[in-house]
């Protein structure tokens, strides 16, 4: 977190929070969502300003309700996930970049959803990769050492959780073979505790 931020919350306690203005997209890419952008459940309008992605970023933190939010000086503004916390872009080297600049630290697990994106757990983020990058990475994948066809992997991604749980599909994360699961976004979510709209207490 900023200097000038941790000077200002002292600064300003009790400044109220804010909810529902601020989006992060399926790609990455934060969005600011108007009145008329909540009203109809829009997106929101991309944030371009590099400075300003970049202050985001660096301050983008979760509380102890697994609420995801910017703090933005005295301020906390909430952010709607539109997916995980954290979205990634595979690099050329096979590394993925997490969309606030750093590269995500070696993976502890490995899921493909049920509408085929895919999300990683580290010991500290939950991230989706980019879904440009899926064919890149599903090109990597092996089963009994052998590349994975497509008719394989439309059967692994129409079948539960629980009739996969003897798969044997590897999927190659920043060079370390993981075996491939299958989960829900929603489940995810929720074994992380993780809200993906905060909203105030009624």
């Amino acid at each position: 977190m900023d200097d000038i931020v941790q000077a200002a919350m002292a600064k300003w306690p009790n400044v109220p929070h804010c909810y529902g203005w601020l989006s992060l997209d399926a790609r990455g890419i934060w969005r600011m969502r108007d009145e008329r952008a909540q009203a109809l459940n829009l997106p929101g309008d991309p944030i371009r300003n590099s400075t300003l992605v970049s202050f985001i970023n660096r301050n983008y933190l979760c509380d102890s309700s697994g609420n995801w939010y910017f703090q933005n000086g005295p301020q906390k503004v909430y952010v709607d996930l539109l997916a995980t916390p954290y979205i990634a872009q595979l690099l050329p080297d096979q590394s993925w970049r997490l969309h606030t600049g750093e590269i995500m630290p070696p993976a502890e697990r490995v899921w493909m959803l049920d509408d085929g994106n895919i999300v990683c757990k580290t010991a500290q983020h939950l991230c989706q990769l980019d879904d440009r990058d899926l064919n890149l990475l599903i090109d990597d994948c092996r089963e009994n050492q052998q590349a994975l066809s497509e008719t394989r992997l439309l059967e692994f991604l129409n079948t539960s959780a629980l009739d996969n749980l003897t798969s044997k599909i590897e999927v190659n994360i920043q060079g370390v073979p993981l075996i491939l699961e299958k989960s829900s976004l929603e489940a995810l979510m929720r074994e992380e505790n993780y809200c993906a709209r905060p909203r105030p207490k009624a």
